[in-house]
């Protein structure tokens, strides 16, 4: 399906009479963890596809396991506990690989096939991620899987940047040389294939960057400078981190950053976001964001002591569901006035989303940047909260298809060479704008996170009962 809609989309663009000899680089990226498996000789016929056939009709029988595992599978518990039993605990492969084992990394999902389906594994000459099996397709020969999606493996060493043997040995025989070398993101990995050349006009010597995960390819399109701090407030909420020291561990995810050779970038996800806050402004704001606002502009930072944590569904970070209410004392409530309520779900969840980033190594400073994405940046009211939090101005930045921008922005950056920095280019985007400002002593909010932390060791050792609304 994948390589059918390659086709599809470069046969409507050539009918467009899009200009394909003016392309001089290009990169890409693909849904992060999951894999391609390339059948044994499946590389000779990618080197010589011939220009007056799709490359549907002639790979579609290069590929040893037909339905391609992706981030949606939930089928590998059993290989999660195997991988972190043999490698010495969770901690311990957080530590190599930056995440503990999840049932949608990749090095699990080829541990499920080389236990369950060996004649198809022993079959594959290749592993791909999508990411690289896109890139693959382009170069016309198998694209190196690059350092930052990598790192969403639970294979790949986060200090080394190459295959941890141990994890390796665990999840298949001969699985280096099935995956190859990986390479840094910003790698020129080679050019167009004769294929596209004959087929649509590219310039032969059309450069092809390494192709990076979704998620990476969101932060180059955001355009960040070291110390920022993203804030996606969507569905669910994500904090992106750029960082030179990463601490991993239990709790979110340390990847190789794909804009810089030596430094890391950080992802935590919540599950509790926009659907939330949107339930509290029913209930407790007649379902009026301006009312909401105007709740929040009146009632004062630290909401006077009250803290409230909104797990509706369950939570990833923590893994928890339930309200949970505090007064000033620290005593459970089970509820809250109204304009008390709507300060707390907002200030609870930013709480949260602080606390997770300095579990992983962020250091708020003079210099950091808070970046808001996503459709809760548009409440400015919201946004003051969030400057208060993490004491640090907020800017946003609107990029639709952040990771498009992304991939454009890396392909020049890869196309000017190894000298010229990502922050050079970076430069030609438009700049974020800023928004808000903190406004309030940094000490309440210190409070409060630490009062968070207690919270979540108390939920942990069953002290804390919660309710349901």
């Amino acid at each position: 399906m994948w390589v059918k809609a390659f086709d599809v989309l470069l046969d409507r663009m050539k009918a467009d009479n899009f200009k394909f000899q003016n392309v001089r680089a290009l990169s890409g990226a693909g849904q992060q963890h999951g894999s391609v498996y390339w059948k044994k000789g499946s590389r000779d016929i990618l080197k010589n596809c011939q220009p007056d056939r799709s490359l549907y009709d002639q790979l579609q029988d290069c590929f040893s396991v037909k339905d391609s595992p992706v981030w949606m599978d939930s089928s590998t518990k059993s290989q999660c506990a195997e991988l972190e039993e043999k490698i010495g605990g969770a901690l311990t492969l957080a530590q190599v690989t930056g995440s503990k084992a999840y049932e949608r990394f990749t090095g699990v999902q080829i541990m499920k096939i080389f236990q369950t389906n060996r004649e198809s594994y022993d079959n594959t000459e290749r592993i791909s991620l999508v990411s690289s099996f896109a890139a693959s397709l382009f170069l016309g020969d198998y694209a190196p899987i690059d350092h930052s999606d990598g790192t969403g493996m639970n294979l790949l060493d986060i200090w080394t940047r190459s295959w941890s043997e141990k994890c390796l040995e665990i999840c298949g025989s001969d699985l280096a040389s099935k995956l190859g070398e990986p390479v840094h993101s910003s790698q020129n990995i080679g050019t167009v294939s004769n294929f596209l050349v004959s087929r649509y006009g590219f310039n032969p010597e059309c450069i092809v960057a390494a192709f990076v995960g979704d998620n990476p390819a969101s932060l180059a399109g955001l355009a960040p400078e070291q110390d920022d701090v993203i804030v996606s407030l969507g569905t669910s909420d994500t904090v992106f981190l750029w960082l030179s020291h990463p601490t991993p561990g239990l709790s979110g995810h340390i990847f190789a950053n794909p804009l810089n050779k030596k430094d890391f970038m950080s992802l935590t996800c919540f599950k509790n976001g926009s659907l939330t806050r949107e339930r509290i402004r029913d209930q407790y704001a007649g379902g009026s964001w301006e009312i909401f606002s105007e709740i929040l502009q009146k009632t004062s930072q630290g909401n006077n002591g009250n803290l409230g944590i909104y797990f509706d569904i369950m939570e990833i970070q923590p893994t928890a569901q339930g309200i949970f209410r505090f007064d000033s004392e620290g005593k459970e409530v089970a509820m809250f006035p109204p304009e008390i309520e709507v300060r707390a779900v907002i200030e609870g969840q930013f709480v949260a989303r602080r606390v997770y980033a300095e579990k992983v190594g962020c250091h708020l400073g003079p210099s950091t940047r808070i970046i808001a994405t996503g459709g809760g940046s548009k409440n400015k009211e919201i946004l003051q909260v969030l400057a208060d939090v993490f004491n640090s101005p907020v800017y946003v930045k609107d990029v639709p298809n952040s990771a498009c921008l992304g991939c454009a922005l890396r392909a020049k950056h890869t196309s000017l060479g190894p000298d010229v920095s990502f922050s050079e280019v970076a430069k030609e985007t438009q700049p974020p704008l800023l928004i808000a400002s903190p406004d309030c002593s940094s000490d309440i909010y210190l409070s409060l996170c630490e009062r968070y932390t207690d919270f979540e060791r108390k939920l942990q050792a069953n002290q804390i009962l919660g309710s349901k609304s």
